[in-house]
């Protein structure tokens, strides 16, 4: 990379140290700031990676709520956090700015730990409205007056939590300002009636097309009684109806649309706004990506993105496909076979590789928007009319969908296909996005059968596997990134369910290793050898059913049995493992291998195994003091 010549040096971003060096700035040279801010964003993010377009069009918005709010003492919340990267840097850590999501570094979303100025940790959308509701529920109990402030993109107005407490901030508080920045994108252009309804406020402002806009979007919202009440102040207004009718009939003064790039107009309608005793909305107008060509004309590859070339945008990719590309992939193959298979998203499916499928079957496409729940529901109900629905969402994200996993999918033994994306280890985006959770989430559920391949090819059989499987609802878990680099099969075929793989042979150790862990566990093989020991490696395959014949069996014969997961170790495929030992009376001891029972951090895959003991050298080390003299 090209580091920014001398003259570029943010030299007025140098001197922000708190947000109230914000404040000092004069209104002539907000604009030079703001162009600084979009300089460290394209250059630092070049080499750390991160949500860049999402930054680059919250900029003057940033500046606008520091130079009116004071924070700590206001609270600013933006909604799933990935947004926050100018309020880092005008709050105190420009100067650590180009640790950001480096290990040991500033995180990529708020987080409370690492500075007062975080008023709420996030990671996923949806949370900030109900909990800066929270804050002000708080602030009025204890008869404080400063001011909180929920910043929520639109797209995150498909979230159901956000529409619930929407509901409730007029009969909560009296004092509150929620700000929807409007861009039209989340990750993927947003879908649905409210996106649609937002987006279009960009692109006309007649009053006749806002009257049925606004008509359609509150039945969609509240149904025909709200609608027809719509109607009545239609008429009574001579057809005068603004998009203030949707956000009045909940109680909530409307603001807009505004110009979220005029940090002027910003500044003056927010300090208005903070003078008020009225929960209010301030609908605002950016554009993802701005200042920077490739970001604003690709702002979905921009959202989140890896290293790339500060002169062109451009990134190095490999030969070898992602594990997202594979299942694309061979979804949509499988789809041409098969008219019944359906795939669901929620606003993921550029990230999730479905759009492969989209572009081959649209008709059989269905993105539901930032709603797990609703989508995992949906899918039930595709499913009981005979259709084979594949919802594909990244593992942290269906941690939502547990409740509908249990009580629709599989207490009505429903055929769901549940694909989860980034399941283990998600390395620069942290805890909120590791997927270390899900197996001990969902194996407690009768009925579920659960698999995790070990490369690409076993990916494939896995998805053809699922698809024979029409009583009862599957799952499926599968990594981040770059997959094996095996040659994808030309004809897949079915897996007996419940069976694990005898990769080699040996009667002194067993290593039941799941999905990528069995890579680590051919090289811990080889280590055992150089030490005498001889140790059988079987790749697991299925977390349940288990394969209890296999490991029984084996069980008998070996001195010490090693489990090996890409996942949380208390309640994962180890501890399965633990409780089919127990309940045969096998008293073989057992060593759980896999991450630690707390928030794992941000950082390089390969400095995080390391710090937590995982790498093949690490598990041999362990291996070696607990077995059997």
């Amino acid at each position: 990379m090209t580091p920014s010549p001398s003259s570029d040096a943010p030299h007025l971003l140098a001197g922000i140290c708190s947000p109230e060096d914000v404040k000092a700035l004069l209104p002539e040279q907000l604009p030079e700031l703001a162009q600084e801010i979009r300089r460290t964003l394209i250059n630092t993010l070049a080499e750390t990676g991160g949500h860049l377009a999402p930054n680059l069009g919250i900029v003057e918005l940033s500046i606008a709520l520091h130079r009116v709010f004071t924070t700590p003492r206001d609270k600013i919340l933006f909604d799933v956090s990935h947004q926050c990267y100018v309020h880092k840097l005008l709050t105190g850590r420009a100067e650590r700015f180009h640790t950001l999501r480096q290990f040991q570094g500033i995180s990529g979303f708020c987080k409370r730990s690492e500075s007062e100025h975080d008023a709420y940790g996030a990671g996923h959308a949806g949370t900030a409205l109900s909990a800066a509701l929270g804050m002000a529920s708080a602030r009025d109990l204890s008869g404080d007056d400063y001011n909180v402030i929920a910043v929520v993109g639109d797209g995150a107005f498909t979230c159901g939590t956000t529409l619930e407490g929407l509901n409730s901030i007029s009969t909560t508080t009296r004092k509150f300002i929620l700000i929807l920045n409007d861009n039209e994108w989340s990750i993927d252009k947003n879908v649905g009636a409210l996106s649609h309804y937002f987006s279009q406020l960009q692109e006309t402002d007649t009053y006749a097309w806002l009257r049925s806009r606004t008509k359609q979007i509150i039945q969609t919202v509240a149904g025909d009684k709200a609608s027809k009440q719509v109607a009545r102040l239609v008429r009574a207004a001579h057809g005068l109806i603004t998009p203030l009718s949707f956000f009045q009939e909940l109680g909530l003064a409307y603001y807009g649309p505004v110009d979220g790039h005029d940090t002027a107009r910003l500044e003056k309608l927010l300090r208005i706004v903070a003078r008020q005793n009225t929960p209010a909305v301030i609908h605002v107008i950016t554009e993802k990506g701005r200042g920077y060509e490739p970001a604003s004309c690709n702002p979905t590859k921009f959202h989140g993105i890896g290293q790339y070339n500060v002169d062109d945008g451009s990134t190095s990719k490999g030969d070898i496909i992602t594990y997202s590309e594979a299942f694309g992939k061979a979804l949509s193959d499988m789809a041409a076979d098969d008219p019944a298979i359906t795939a669901i998203t929620a606003a993921m499916p550029s990230g999730t590789k479905l759009d492969i499928f989209r572009s081959r079957f649209p008709r059989r496409f269905f993105d539901v928007g930032i709603a797990e729940e609703h989508a995992a529901l949906f899918a039930c109900g595709q499913a009981t009319q005979g259709l084979k629905p594949y919802l594909a969402v990244y593992s942290t994200f269906m941690q939502r969908c547990v409740d509908m996993i249990q009580h629709d999918a599989a207490l009505q033994k429903l055929p769901v296909r549940f694909c989860m994306d980034r399941a283990g280890l998600s390395p620069d985006d942290g805890p909120t996005h590791h997927g270390l959770f899900d197996i001990a989430m969902l194996r407690a559920i009768p009925g579920l059968v659960m698999m995790q391949p070990r490369d690409e090819a076993e990916l494939v059989h896995m998805l053809h596997t699922m698809n024979s499987i029409n009583d009862r609802p599957s799952a499926i878990r599968y990594p981040r990134g770059t997959a094996e680099g095996v040659p994808m099969p030309e004809t897949p075929h079915l897996l007996p369910v419940g069976k694990a793989e005898i990769i080699s042979e040996g009667d002194d150790v067993m290593l039941l290793a799941l999905g990528n862990m069995n890579r680590v566990a051919a090289r811990v093989r080889e280590m055992l050898q150089t030490q005498g020991i001889a140790a059988a490696h079987i790749n697991a395959r299925f977390i349940c059913p288990l394969d209890t014949d296999t490991i029984l069996r084996l069980a008998g014969k070996v001195k010490l049995i090693v489990t090996m997961e890409d996942h949380g170790i208390t309640g994962g495929f180890g501890s399965a493992v633990l409780e089919l030992l127990s309940a045969h009376h096998c008293h073989t001891p057992l060593v759980r291998i896999g991450w630690p029972h707390e928030f794992i951090e941000h950082g390089k895959e390969a400095e995080l195994r390391e710090k937590h003991r995982l790498t093949p050298q690490a598990i041999c080390d362990t291996i070696l003091n607990h077995y059997p003299s």
